[in-house]
């Protein structure tokens, strides 16, 4: 049987990164129903296994691993109960409340207050498994963290979203420090293609509009003010590049980087006066001879005359492009005229982004959110964001109707 008939593409892009990247700390966080703890109870077994290898080489013979959530029950309907339902395997407790698998012994440890992690003070644990993470203190978390001090000892989590300003969004969703190691992942509602429609649709229409919506549908970590693109519906904006019609104009938006990530975004035009992204090119440390090479397989492509709508901020890089002989024309970036003529697409139903071209569109649209002291969007989560705005509003400058005119449009 295939993967994809027993997990989302969601869930394996975890599994692969899991398999196969290099990490100390990996959470998921996201929406409701969204498949995050499902793959981790499936990697939560696969981890226990691999502890089971490195502690016969070292010559542990009970080799220990911490199962940890908010109190008793939340570990058993979240963890326990579903290890038995759905992988068909039989939990025995011993009298302490720890249980064996696969030759390892699973120590609990309850997340709500301080009072949960005494069963776990001093030990030594090959790694963790936290459940609903952002429930627990951050005291205890820690407590955990430093007790998985065994070699290649990992901790993985599951979680939904909280405040923007939680420690664990701070402190390790945030941390892009390469040295602390953490891979994580953000989850819609959407990524779980395995629910049935009028589930979804039901339980969209009867969730509250604004932090409740944010958060249980998109998954997102947000105060009051939320997510900037509302409108964008991934369900029906999202397709396949087999249908997309004939496109009459192309045009790019750049967004240049190196410590953050540099952007080039394909668009297209057609008849009817829709717009679709194309391509998405997305990389971090790179110099500006790669974007070259990426703007000139572009003009190959799509015609030696694409326009490219580049951030004015570099003005070097700016005349890299114009030795090249690429035809670059620097944006008015005025960031709120800019949002407005992208949302005025996206509430049309006249914007679409072609799946098999996009990189990391969809994982910054959803925290792309507003800034509730300035009134404009937050400077993060923004690379592929200006460099659609760039491109979108300058091609369409001349005949914007500017009918948008607040930030909740």
């Amino acid at each position: 049987m295939a993967l994809r008939n027993l997990m989302t593409e969601k869930q394996i892009q975890v599994l692969k990164s899991y398999l196969n990247d290099d990490w100390k700390y990996m959470i998921l966080s996201g929406a409701v129903r969204s498949g995050k703890t499902y793959i981790d109870n499936y990697i939560f077994l696969l981890e226990l296994r691999k502890v089971r290898q490195r502690a016969l080489q070292d010559g542990t013979a009970n080799p220990k691993y911490i199962l940890a959530g908010y109190s008793n029950g939340t570990i058993y309907n979240n963890v326990i109960s579903e290890l038995e339902n759905t992988f068909g395997i039989q939990i025995q407790f011993d009298k302490r409340g720890h249980f064996n698998l696969f030759g390892v012994e699973v120590v609990p440890a309850y997340t709500g207050s301080v009072r949960g992690i005494g069963g776990i003070r001093g030990m030594t644990s090959y790694g963790a498994y936290v459940n609903e993470a952002s429930l627990a203190t951050e005291g205890v978390f820690q407590e955990i963290v430093q007790r998985c001090s065994k070699s290649g000892a990992r901790i993985i989590c599951d979680t939904n979203p909280d405040s923007p300003q939680h420690w664990l969004k701070t402190d390790y969703i945030d941390n892009e420090d390469p040295e602390a190691r953490i891979k994580s992942f953000h989850f819609t509602l959407d990524d779980n293609t395995f629910l049935a429609d009028d589930y979804v649709k039901a339980l969209k229409a009867a969730t509250p509009t604004g932090t409740f919506y944010d958060r249980s549908i998109l998954g997102l970590w947000v105060t009051a003010d939320g997510i900037v693109y509302r409108d964008f519906d991934q369900r029906k904006m999202v397709i396949h590049s087999s249908q997309v019609p004939r496109i009459v104009n192309y045009y790019c938006g750049v967004d240049w980087g190196y410590q953050h990530k540099g952007v080039i975004t394909v668009w297209g035009d057609d008849a009817e006066g829709n717009v679709y992204l194309l391509e998405e090119h997305t990389s971090q440390y790179k110099f500006i001879d790669y974007w070259v090479k990426i703007a000139k397989k572009m003009q190959d492509k799509y015609g030696k005359s694409i326009t490219f709508w580049v951030d004015s901020a570099r003005p070097d890089d700016y005349s890299e492009f114009l030795r090249a002989g690429i035809n670059a024309r620097n944006a008015d970036k005025s960031r709120m005229a800019g949002v407005e003529r992208v949302a005025e697409f996206m509430k049309l139903g006249k914007f679409y982004i072609v799946s098999d071209g996009i990189n990391q569109f969809l994982n910054e649209i959803y925290q792309y959110v507003w800034d509730e002291n300035t009134g404009e969007p937050k400077k993060e989560n923004d690379d592929v964001m200006d460099s659609m705005r760039y491109a979108i509003f300058n091609e369409h400058k001349e005949n914007t109707t500017q009918f948008l005119n607040s930030k909740y449009f």
